[in-house]
């Protein structure tokens, strides 16, 4: 099916590929390119998109944004770009039908939905619970920072909704959901530097968690907050939340591996190293074919996949000294990864096990081989750098910084590859450094 670009900048949009997503990215970097590295830089919403492509402009952006657009096609004028396509082309490209197609079924729903004001339907909570799975299945492949918004931007629906109904049932699944939404928030608030806003929301989600009695939930708001403690120098408190969580009941599987696994590394920041094991090889027993209805049936981020749980021991190995399980765990880590279809793979968990296969071929005195496991991290994008890889890159080039490296080529370049990577990652960009800078230190 096809239909006409209304608008040059649709027509272009369309000939060279670009979806939104794809244009917000090339949006930003031509922003960073003209304007450094700044907040006030202008951005693209979705929804700006749209009436950017769609003919519905009123008036021409700001000078900036006109610069940067007509930046990113050279020859054009801002209002060339907003103006009709050309007449003259047989071969115009189709616009992205299927973009427009759903963000016209999501502004359907909204104005059906409103009509409904004196009640809420049961077709509403369906709704945004498909949205919550959609977004916390789609984490992986989105940077933090857009993950944060689009979660944010549902908490504030499903409040909406909460204020329209008084149906006890209908209060019970809006507030798992909205428990839901703090958890990928404070997930998200982790991965960009802001400890402590990521704590705050950690406890909301366990609050909504403990109100509704819905202890999947409490359980993973419970182990976020353990980890975000042993990131932040608190591995006794770490300890203390991820046991308070495993005794929860209703907990499936995925859930007592993804508990299991934070207790190891909070053991290993303690130097514990009999509990650290003992924690390993409880996450690693096999399934008792316990299922819950957020660490399975929502899954996304809130599962706990094979290669990520073999990526966190390699981690935990490497923080009691075990470069040979290390090693190993990171491998395997790796060849999981690699089983999967492209669109499955998380560039966060392959970053993460190629820094500490790394790392433990550091520990080796393998040097070569550790530039060359490094190799996947380089092509992390910056804004997908999250604090687990900024982390773990940083302790690596701490290790490189030994005085037995001193005057060698191959430490220095790796270690100012690392400095680039990290000095323009979210967490450094955005975040509040002292808290980075207390646990790389």
């Amino acid at each position: 099916m096809r239909t006409e670009p209304r608008t040059l900048l649709a027509w272009l949009c369309a000939r060279d590929g670009l979806s939104y997503r794809l244009f917000e990215e090339k949006f930003t970097e031509y922003g960073v390119r003209l304007f450094g590295h700044s907040p006030n830089n202008p951005t693209c919403g979705e929804t700006q998109f749209r009436r950017w492509t769609g003919g519905k402009l009123v008036t021409l952006p700001g000078p900036e944004t006109r610069q940067i657009l007509e930046a990113m096609w050279p020859g054009y004028t801002a209002a060339q770009l907003f103006g009709p396509p050309p007449q003259d082309d047989p071969q115009a490209p189709a616009y992205d039908l299927e973009e427009r197609v759903r963000m016209t079924a999501e502004e359907a729903f909204e104005g059906a939905d409103a009509t409904a004001s004196a009640s809420i339907s049961d077709n509403t909570i369906d709704e945004l619970r498909d949205q919550v799975t959609t977004v916390a299945r789609a984490y992986h492949q989105m940077p933090p920072a857009q993950v944060y918004e689009a979660a944010d931007k549902l908490r504030l629906t499903i409040e909406g909704q909460r204020d329209r109904t008084q149906i006890p049932v209908q209060q019970q699944e809006l507030m798992i959901l909205n428990g839901q939404t703090a958890a990928l928030l404070s997930v998200a608030a982790f991965d960009l530097g802001y400890f402590s806003s990521a704590r705050s929301l950690a406890r909301t989600a366990a609050m909504f968690g403990e109100t509704t009695r819905f202890t999947p939930l409490q359980a993973f708001a419970d182990g976020t907050l353990a980890y975000i403690a042993y990131h932040t120098g608190n591995a006794t408190d770490a300890v203390a939340k991820a046991t308070r969580a495993l005794s929860y009941g209703g907990l499936g599987d995925i859930a007592h591996q993804r508990l299991q696994a934070i207790k190891a590394r909070a053991h290993a920041h303690l130097g514990d190293v009999v509990s650290t094991r003992r924690a390993i090889q409880l996450s690693a027993e096999a399934g008792h074919d316990r299922r819950d209805d957020l660490h399975d049936v929502v899954g996304g981020e809130f599962a706990f996949t094979p290669e990520r749980l073999a990526m966190s021991t390699s981690t935990t190995a490497l923080l009691i000294g075990d470069a040979t399980t290390a090693e190993a765990d990171a491998r395997r880590a790796l060849e999981i990864l690699g089983q999967r279809p492209h669109e499955e793979q998380s560039a966060h968990v392959r970053a993460g096990a190629a820094a500490d296969l790394a790392h433990a071929r550091l520990l080796a005195d393998d040097l070569e081989g550790a530039a060359e496991a490094l190799t996947p991290v380089w092509g992390v994008p910056a804004e997908q750098r999250k604090t687990g890889i900024v982390v773990r890159t940083a302790r690596i080039g701490r290790h490189l910084a030994r005085p037995q490296y001193h005057g060698a080529q191959t430490p220095k370049t790796l270690r100012e590859q690392i400095e680039e990577f990290n000095r323009v990652s979210p967490p450094h960009r955005l975040g509040p450094h002292v808290g980075l800078l207390a646990i790389e230190g």
